[in-house]
């Protein structure tokens, strides 16, 4: 996914590059309101700060707005209720206030990307209803539930977390910073056995509906069993890091 950083603070924009990238993500960084208007690459979302130093950011908003219907995540530090108020009304998506952790940004530019286009084949829904992975799973990311066959799963608060985080990219190798960081906090320290655990948890109770791959010393990856059926013990070895 291609994101366009218009963010004239550095160090922000250098943290919000990287974590950005760790994630899979192409980002181009502009630092001006006008360097952004002036941008003709291709771009899937705008993360736009309101503090620019040649214009006002809500003017910037406003003007590729009335380009076209890509994506914008107003990023600042005004904290002002008018503010944000204004950003809406004039076309932005979504505001996340400073200071902010990559994990809120990508989880802002996931929420207005699903918003923003229909769903796949693969994750295809009812309406705005649950997305649909493969012929038994569902996930209500609305409601925070899972269905196994038409039947609720009761999962922890943590397992459902991981759960929506994995199935954000069926397929993808997410290393386990990236999930720790994602699902737990940005500044975890402990050690990371607890993700095991609710790896295993997971595989257990999802059991014939999804396989959780283990890479060895990098991560893991959730697959969507196609058939309904499949070898539930598929990816269930060790990530011995």
């Amino acid at each position: 996914m291609r994101v366009l950083l218009v963010e004239d603070d550095e160090p922000v924009a250098e943290s919000l590059r990287r974590g950005l990238k760790r994630y899979g993500f192409e980002v181009e960084w502009v630092t001006t309101g006008r360097a952004a208007l002036d941008h003709t690459s291709p771009y899937d979302v705008v993360l736009l700060d309101l503090g620019l130093p040649d214009t006002d950011g809500l003017d910037v908003c406003k003007a590729l707005r009335e380009r076209g219907d890509v994506p914008i995540i107003v990023i600042s530090a005004r904290s002002d209720e008018t503010d944000r108020v204004v950003g809406l009304e004039i076309g932005a998506d979504d505001y996340v206030s400073k200071p902010f952790g990559v994990r809120e940004v990508i989880a802002r530019i996931r929420a207005v990307m699903r918003r923003a286009r229909p769903r796949t084949p693969a994750t295809e829904g009812p309406g705005n209803g649950p997305d649909r992975y493969g012929p038994r799973l569902t996930v209500d990311r609305k409601a925070a539930r899972v269905r196994l066959d038409g039947e609720e799963v009761a999962l922890a608060p943590k397992e459902y977390d991981l759960l929506a985080f994995l199935t954000e990219e069926p397929g993808a190798l997410m290393s386990r910073e990236q999930i720790m960081e994602a699902v737990w906090d940005a500044n975890w320290f402990g050690p990371t056995k607890t993700l095991d655990v609710h790896v295993a948890a997971l595989r257990r109770k999802l059991a014939g509906a999804i396989t959780i791959e283990a890479v060895r010393g990098v991560g893991f990856r959730l697959e969507i069993v196609k058939n309904g059926g499949g070898d539930p013990s598929t990816g269930t070895g060790s990530d011995a890091s």
